[in-house]
């Protein structure tokens, strides 16, 4: 009877220990789950999962030519709502036979931008982009009828549109997104508009050309199953 006693009172001690020393490892770190109910803890000031990359590229060939370029992007997602960043601009173009038979014109363009998006609804946004654009020009003439030359221009750019997105998911910042916008401020030296002359007044005409763009936002830091906080 005492030896049932003893081996008795030794397997209670023994849970005792093993309850003590679980309880003590979940006051440590604690795992939580994205599907309970409990508030997270809000963290205020910046935080780094909000940053996200990326942006769209631009390739197009064609007879006697081609375009390339690339637009990646910074940004941060200032709330569920708002989204803010910079951007880099280049596009390279290259024509051959443009006036005369085997001559050539190429231009590169680039340039800084800022840009603001809002969402309304996670698939659909406005967004606002301020650029402001170097075109280099470089033109080989292969005869007598043109001579060859170079240039240089600058514009400013206000890009005003809109777009869709697959899902912009609160507390997400990855997705794929399209976008048209339009240069309001129409500077001769733009490289969204498109120049031409009047024949009968010879009055030069500046026409906006609608910019159509596709891209990926790429969240930063971002953590599996949207978090492990080991403060929480």
């Amino acid at each position: 009877m005492k030896k049932i006693f003893c081996i008795t009172g030794m397997a209670m001690a023994l849970m005792l220990v093993l309850n003590i020393t679980a309880l003590a490892q979940d006051e440590e770190v604690k795992v939580r789950n994205a599907n309970e109910d409990s508030d997270p803890v809000e963290v205020k000031g910046f935080k780094k999962e909000n940053l996200f990359t990326g942006g769209g590229v631009t390739a197009s060939f064609y007879s006697g030519g081609s375009l390339l370029g690339a637009s990646p992007v910074l940004g941060y997602k200032l709330n569920d709502y708002f989204d803010a960043g910079v951007v880099v601009n280049y596009v390279y173009t290259g024509s051959r036979d443009v006036y005369n038979y085997n001559d050539k014109l190429r231009q590169h363009v680039y340039g800084p931008g800022v840009f603001a998006r809002a969402y309304p609804i996670p698939f659909l946004f406005a967004q606002a982009q301020l650029e402001h654009n170097f075109t280099n020009v470089n033109y080989t003439a292969s005869g007598s009828a043109r001579i060859s030359e170079k240039y240089s221009a600058s514009a400013t750019s206000l890009l005003l549109g809109g777009g869709l997105s697959t899902g912009r998911a609160k507390g997400g910042t990855t997705f794929f997104y399209l976008t048209i916008l339009a240069d309001v401020l129409k500077n001769r030296n733009s490289p969204y508009v498109d120049l031409s002359v009047d024949p009968n007044t010879g009055a030069e005409r500046v026409r906006i050309v609608p910019v159509l763009r596709a891209g990926v936002n790429v969240g930063l830091f971002q953590k599996r199953y949207n978090r492990y906080d080991p403060e929480y």
